[in-house]
């Protein structure tokens, strides 16, 4: 499964909304993964979300 190694961010389902003729029409869902890349961790290579690589770039 698409996860960040360190902070646990995984996958959401997101539902449209569409404004109709004054009503919110419910429309077909989504998901959406996390932007996620691979960098070294602790000497190993893993899957990490670039807000985590922005934090781990900062306390070196």
């Amino acid at each position: 499964m698409r996860q960040c190694a360190v902070c646990g961010k995984g996958s959401v389902i997101r539902g449209k909304r569409r404004l109709l003729r004054g009503h919110y029409n419910p429309t077909g869902t989504s998901r959406k993964y996390p932007n996620l890349q691979w960098a070294k961790v602790g000497g190993t290579r893993k899957r990490v979300c670039v807000r985590c690589m922005k934090k781990l770039g900062r306390k070196s």
